[in-house]
């Protein structure tokens, strides 16, 4: 410890030469084994020399003098810092000379075997540095680099090997890795200079290949063309015996990867049709090589489990070559017998190694499928209709157009009959591997039992939506054989002949999700057998895991064909009754999918349920309400609410009110003679309701309310109503008995179960509150029925609780009534904040340690005292909390000033200039926080503000005020790194300010005529200015002209969205504030915008789009 107190002092003064024996045993106690003090006091010293400007002088000195490899790396760490950041500001003769170094240091260490392998990893550290220095320095100021590095290579073989791994390394960083590392101007600079150079890298590939015998020269030359293939010019490829050569050294053991991969580099290219004769001779000359490796006869999966880890990688490898291939010249094997043969046979390959058990291998495998098999249903949907096909030519209808649409129709048809075996062996597959649907709650564990899934695996969500996807289309491309290869491992399942869980899961789930893809009178034949299979199956199956095992699979099948059971009342009737008998079954799993299951069917057949159908004397409803409590005995409260929820479904579609009303009366009667009973007996003492209980037996009552209410929406109000004035009272009793709790048991009582569970009592009151009134149409009639009778019991208890009692569902509740009714709450604006902001001010739960935020709060009482000067709403002291208490109440108190700023802004706008700031400063506060959601809702609403004042009368007062606040602020979290999910809309914010400050909307000078003395011709060049002092003291890495192109760049593209944006990124990365890591959040826009393409694309697709979750009026009448 001594030690590293004196190496402390020692390197406070870095004037002198380090002391490298000291730094190397402070490095030795950063990664040594000694106590957790010595680690942290050495973390500390070398902390601090990191962040010391001039550390980076003495790196030479260190790696001249240190054989300490981690003391290397600390000192390559440093200088990789300030090439990063600071680079371009040293001088010339500084950078020359690191430069030199850094180059003579990695020739001598790698110009002989020994030291090359003995220092290997020193070398590649090294390299990574110098790829660095290049990416500045190079093309511009080190023209000759690439001429330099072919010389050096020319000299050594050690020296060659290492040259290739420097190529690799520049090559990666220019193509894979630039996107967020180098502005689009730099990477279109080095992508042009690699181009032009790679004649001279391309004639020293080809010569070592050709010349050398040393297998780790071969490998590194090898994997460095792998880096260069997906972008070199394809002269140098198809032009040169480069080819030839690759194919030469693919049946050799040593290079059969890593030649597989390049080969799989030139497969992947697609640039016309120039080059197809060779890709011809590619594919035909690797299938001959490839039958002698391994034999089309190869059980692949077994020799895939049994083989070496390069033997797996051979097979993965195989998988992306023959993907790659055809995604991109598929059609040109198409033209001869020849090449079809190799073409379906490179396709029985593919499917042989989807039966491989490796995820990863399938996936790559199922992507390419999913490509083949909707390339060959849009030309066949297209076929289908004429018009379409003609559109996407460019042509017009025409007498003519019947002849070229018969051509054209003839070749779609061939090629259909080409892919017709290797299309039905494709079904089999993805029937014997489907994923496991999302609805599917039923699973086998480790151990093979049965049980209920306890989390979802999102990776099989994502495998489950593209086979799915994949097999849609493969219906549409042939309904009968799919039909035939379902219903024929369905009778397997049947006769024991192919009986296990997994067969039948798979075949289901696969069922279950062509649903929607066939046309409607062959879905309903076909789900008739499949539905009376299974049904037969679960009868003569025995044992409660295989009887759990075929439930599941009937309750998944069934709720995919709403459709079909529209169309079919008896089967619509037998299945729902078989969804009762389910839900007596007390398998794990079994009761919630039954529940879940009904709810998904009443969703889109809730019409039936109403109506008297053929042969019956009353509607299923009817019959369904007189045995309810038999139906609902075994089930458990959330399994209750489900099921109260689908009725509540059938209900909402009667037409008839009287009828209507009297179904919910009768739904509601167990809940509500339970309520009655509660209520009568709290009457006589008030006691009763403080048993746990019967508190537990209030939480369930409410709980089932809020389930009938969402699915009923208006027509919930004669149950509310009902309960309505009762279930406050409780609501403020209950409020009531948490606060004294806490007083008496301090704030650990809060996290008793018995407050825990009058509190989950006051939450759900808020919350079927807040359902009913965001689903109830007739607005207005109701806001005035329920929302004024609330204001005491619910606002006034908020205000006079402790802040350990006050639920943040009252501030969501209050945002949704205002969301609801608009400007017709404006009169009632004083009073929510009166009482939402005199309790933040208490609890201090959002702000605390925020002192302006706290003051902006006061003068905003104090201005709604003047509004209602009868309010008496100061508080008597304040309580200030940690910045992390009460997230909730965060969150939704800014959701509800969003409400108000949006909807009730009058009320706003009459704030004082100063009472203003304060405001202002509360929302600078949210977007400034790193919680993701505060800081988005602080933005749309400093959004809705700017535009809100901006058509306002106060426009000039406003923006004279906080124009130039807001852009520091944004510009602040836009470049701290913390706050990138808000990308999207800090930009929006920006182009707001410079579209508004050029339009000449603002009349007055933004800036002070009292501080500044020179007078700008107008705002647009005050701003202009302003912005560059800003940003230039804010980045001394980057220089006056670029920061001043940057600003001009930002005014010039104000008015084009996406350029604006563009200019911002590239600015984010020259100010090297973004890593290549961690900047995809920049482009989640572009990505959101891709996704709506894909769904609308979906959408015109029969069956793509599963049936429960299309949006849309089932026409079930």
């Amino acid at each position: 410890m001594a030690s590293l107190v004196m190496a402390a002092e020692k390197f406070r003064d870095l004037s002198q030469a380090i002391d490298v024996p000291l730094l190397d045993a402070t490095v030795a106690a950063f990664y040594g084994t000694g106590s957790k003090e010595e680690r942290v006091a050495a973390d500390r010293i070398l902390q601090d020399l990191q962040n010391n400007p001039d550390m980076w002088l003495q790196v030479v000195h260190i790696l001249q003098n240190t054989k300490n490899l981690n003391t290397k790396f600390f000192a390559l760490q440093v200088l990789e810092g300030v090439i990063k950041y600071r680079w371009n500001a040293l001088p010339v003769e500084q950078r020359d000379g690191m430069k030199n170094y850094i180059s003579e240091v990695i020739v001598q260490l790698s110009s002989n075997e020994a030291s090359f392998r003995m220092e290997r990893l020193y070398v590649n550290k090294l390299n990574v540095t110098l790829v660095q220095i290049l990416k500045h320095e190079w093309p511009a100021r080190w023209r000759s680099f690439i001429p330099d590095l072919v010389a050096a290579a020319k000299t050594s073989e050690t020296i060659c090997e290492n040259c290739m791994v420097i190529l690799k390394l520049l090559s990666e960083e220019v193509f894979d890795f630039s996107r967020g590392e180098m502005t689009q101007q730099k990477i279109k600079e080095l992508k042009q200079s690699l181009n032009s150079e790679f004649q001279l890298i391309h004639e020293l590939c080809l010569y070592v290949l050709s010349a050398s015998q040393r297998t780790e020269l071969i490998r590194a030359t090898l994997s460095t063309l792998h880096a260069f293939l997906s972008w070199i010019p394809l002269g140098y490829i198809f032009e040169s015996p480069l080819l030839e050569t690759l194919l030469k050294f693919f049946p050799m053991p040593s290079y059969r990867n890593l030649t597989l991969q390049c080969l799989t580099e030139v497969a992947a290219l697609n640039f016309g049709d120039f080059y197809n004769i060779q890709y011809v001779k590619m594919c035909n000359f690797f299938m001959v090589q490839l039958q002698a490796i391994l034999p089309l006869t190869t059980n692949i999966p077994e020799a895939y489990a049994n083989g070496s880890s390069e033997e797996q990688a051979f097979i993965q490898n195989l998988a992306l070559f023959f993907t790659s291939f055809y995604k991109s010249h598929i059609q040109v094997l198409e033209s001869t017998q020849e090449n079809i043969t190799a073409l379906l046979m490179g396709l029985e390959y593919l499917i042989n190694i989807c039966y491989v058990d490796d995820t990863e291998v399938f996936k790559v495998c199922l992507d390419y499928w999913n490509s083949l098999v909707l390339e060959l249903f849009e030309a066949r949907h297209n076929l289908d209709n004429p018009a379409v096909a003609v559109n996407m030519m460019g042509l017009q209808v025409m007498p003519l157009l019947h002849g070229m649409v018969d051509g054209l129709g003839s070749q779609i048809v061939q090629r259909r009959q080409l892919y017709a075996t290797p299309m039905s062996k494709l079904r089999m597959l993805m029937i014997c591997r489907m994923a496991k649907p999302e609805e599917v709650l039923i699973v086998e564990d480790e151990n093979g039992n049965i049980v209920r899934e306890t989390m979802k695996d999102n990776d099989v969500l994502v495998q489950y939506k593209i086979m799915r996807e994949t097999l849609i289309y493969l219906s549409h491309l042939d309904h009968e054989d799919t039909e035939k290869q379902m219903l024929k491992k369905l009778s397997k399942q049947l006769s024991g002949e192919d009986w296990n869980w997994n067969n039948l899961n798979t075949l289901c789930w696969a069922i279950g999700s062509i649903s929607g893809s066939m046309m409607e009178e062959q879905e309903n034949r076909f789900l008739v057998m499949v539905i009376r299979d299974l049904l037969n199956l679960c009868e003569i199956t025995k044992g409660k895991d295989n009887k759990a095992v075929i439930a599941s699979n009937i309750m998944y099948v069934v709720g995919q064909y709403p459709r079909f059971l529209r169309a079919h009342w008896k089967f619509l009737k037998t299945v729902v009754n078989k969804l009762f008998e389910f839900m007596h079954e007390t398998h794990p799993g079994v009761q919630d999918m039954a529940c879940d299951t009904f709810l998904k069917i009443v969703q889109k057949c809730k019409r039936k349920f109403v109506i008297v159908q053929v042969g019956e004397s009353e509607p299923f409803v009817s019959e369904l309400l007189a045995g309810l409590p038999t139906t609902v005995a075994d089930l458990e409260p959330h399994q209750i609410h489900t099921f109260y929820e689908s009725v509540g479904h059938m209900i909402q579609a009667e037409s008839d009110p009287q009828k209507r009303d009297e179904y919910l009366q009768r739904l509601m009667d167990l809940p509500n003679q339970k309520w009655a009973e509660i209520i009568g007996q709290a009457r006589q003492s008030v006691d009763f309701l403080k048993d746990q209980d019967v508190i537990r037996t209030v939480l369930n009552i409410l709980q089932t309310n809020t389930s009938v209410a969402s699915s009923l929406g208006t027509y919930f109000l004669s149950q509310i109503s009902l309960i309505f004035l009762d279930m406050l009272n409780v609501y403020r009793m209950y409020s009531e008995l948490i606060s004294s709790s806490i007083a008496e048991g301090g704030p650990y009582a809060s996290k008793t179960s018995y407050v825990k569970l009058l509190r989950s009592v006051k939450r759900e009151t808020l919350k079927l509150i807040e359902t009913f009134l965001d689903k109830a149409e007739d607005q207005t009639q109701i806001g005035k029925q329920f929302v004024p009778p609330m204001m005491d019991p619910v606002l006034g208890d908020y205000a006079r609780n402790l802040p350990d009692a006050r639920e943040s569902e009252v501030l969501s509740l209050f945002a949704t009534i205002i969301n609801k009714y608009k400007a017709a709450m404006i009169e009632d604006v004083p009073r929510i904040f009166e009482a939402v902001f005199q309790c933040t001010l208490e609890e201090d739960a959002m702000l605390s340690s925020n002192f302006a935020f706290r003051n902006a709060i006061l003068y905003i009482l104090a201005l709604l005292h003047k509004i209602s000067p009868t309010l008496d709403i100061w508080p008597e002291k304040m309580i200030t909390k940690n910045f992390e208490d009460y997230p909730e109440h965060r969150l939704k108190f800014f959701s509800l000033l969003r409400a108000i700023a949006t909807h009730c802004f009058p009320a706003l706008i009459r704030l004082s200039s100063e009472q203003l700031k304060l405001v202002m400063d509360s929302i600078i506060w949210a977007f400034r926080h790193t919680e993701r959601n505060i800081a988005e809702t602080g933005l749309n609403l400093l959004l809705e503000m700017l535009k809100n004042f901006q058509a306002s009368e106060f426009c000039n007062q406003f923006y004279r005020s906080y124009f130039l606040t807001i852009e520091q602020e944004i510009f602040a979290v836009l470049t701290d790194t913390f706050h990138k999910p808000g990308f999207k809309l800090h930009v929006l914010v920006l182009q707001h300010l410079f579209c508004l400050v050029e339009s000449g909307a603002l009349t007055e000078p933004l800036w002070d005529a009292a501080t500044i003395s020179y007078s700008y011709p107008n705002n647009a060049m005050f701003v202009r200015e302003y912005t560059i002092k800003l940003l230039g003291t804010s980045f001394p890495n980057m220089t006056a002209s670029e920061v001043t192109q940057f600003v001009n760049g930002l005014f010039e593209s104000r008015n084009d969205l996406s350029a604006f944006k563009n200019h911002i990124r590239d600015f984010l990365v020259q100010s090297k504030e973004f890593s290549a890591q961690d900047n995809k959040d920049l482009y989640a826009e572009e990505a959101a915008a891709q996704r709506e393409r894909e769904r609308q694309r979906m959408l015109s697709i029969p069956g793509l789009i599963a049936p429960n979750e299309i949006q849309d009026e089932m026409l079930d009448s």
